[in-house]
């Protein structure tokens, strides 16, 4: 017997952005158009004219980054459901850090309005944090998760993200980091990248942003959602919308759990992941974390083609 296929939508986060990224989309589907002029008006300012002509150091600022991902990840998902053939209904959506609200948008919690307010107000108020109370953040590759917890806990360091085996992410003061990077390449680490962002995101020196967060949140409405997501932070299902609200601020201090997430869907039978948005980062980190289940990109306008063929 044939095994049905179950299927989770999965959204990219910050470091998939590229000029260019929407105008196919734009330019062949009217669906498209109408949410990048939804995401101009909510905003009141060019957003696709960033995300379509750049310039790069414009799109680049963390207050453009976010909601710029989650326009382009929610016109893909809307024309891929417009266009209708061989898109499979899902029955888990998540998405990576700043990708939970555009999984927000897809599961119905949030207008998609209020979804690209929300994340440029979280992109304005992450980089005040870091302006604040300056850190960075550094991908440790090839190290065992508890090696590094221990050195995190030595070095006053978090893990920020838990991506897939091998694929870690620190987050911290600038110069503490750099000392944990340093005892985990003499730990057995094969390599430490330095990431270029504009704070210590996952981690506590967001405090001043899970608090401006914390006085938007109330003034937006938070619905049930209509498929599960699954949460960074407990890599959990949340089915009540109050309890979505809550995710928002403690992911911006709590380290992502992607692994963690990825295997909880798997665990539930989900042997399709579709990633929708810019980039194929997510896929990469499928490949690590289980090599087996089918995945497939939705990110512009030839992979729209290729999925209604």
């Amino acid at each position: 017997m044939v095994e049905a296929k179950k299927v989770a939508y999965v959204f990219p986060g910050q470091g998939t952005q590229a000029v260019g990224m929407g105008r196919d989309l734009y330019d062949s589907y009217p669906a498209a158009r109408t949410i990048f002029e939804q995401a101009d008006e909510a905003l009141g300012l060019p957003l696709s004219q960033i995300c379509f002509e750049g310039p790069e150091d414009e799109l680049l600022k963390t207050i453009n980054t976010q909601p710029a991902l989650v326009t382009v990840s929610f016109a893909c998902l809307k024309v891929a459901q417009e266009t209708g053939k061989g898109l499979p209904s899902p029955v888990f959506v998540a998405g990576h850090s700043l990708g939970e609200y555009t999984a927000l948008a897809a599961a119905n919690v949030l207008d998609f309005t209020d979804a690209v307010r929300l994340a440029r107000e979280r992109g304005r108020l992450m980089y005040e944090a870091g302006l604040k109370q300056p850190g960075t953040m550094a991908a440790i590759i090839g190290l065992d998760e508890a090696v590094l917890a221990e050195i995190c806990q030595q070095t006053d360091t978090c893990i920020a993200n838990t991506n897939c085996p091998g694929q870690l992410v620190i987050s911290g003061a600038t110069e503490k980091v750099g000392r944990a990077a340093e005892l985990a390449k003499e730990k057995g680490a094969s390599r430490t990248v330095p990431l270029q962002v504009s704070g210590a995101f996952h981690s506590p020196l967001m405090q001043p942003a899970v608090d401006g967060m914390a006085e938007i949140l109330p003034t937006i409405t938070f619905r049930d959602p209509t498929v599960p997501i699954v949460a960074n932070v407990t890599a959990q299902p949340l089915t009540i919308g109050e309890a979505v609200r809550a995710e928002l601020l403690d992911q911006l201090r709590n380290g992502v759990q992607w692994q963690g997430s990825v295997e909880y869907m798997l665990s539930q039978g989900v042997n399709s992941i579709i990633e929708i948005g810019p980039g194929r980062v997510l896929t990469g980190l499928m490949r690590r974390i289980n090599r087996d289940t089918e995945t497939m990109n939705i990110g512009n306008a030839d992979d729209i083609t290729a999925l209604a063929e």
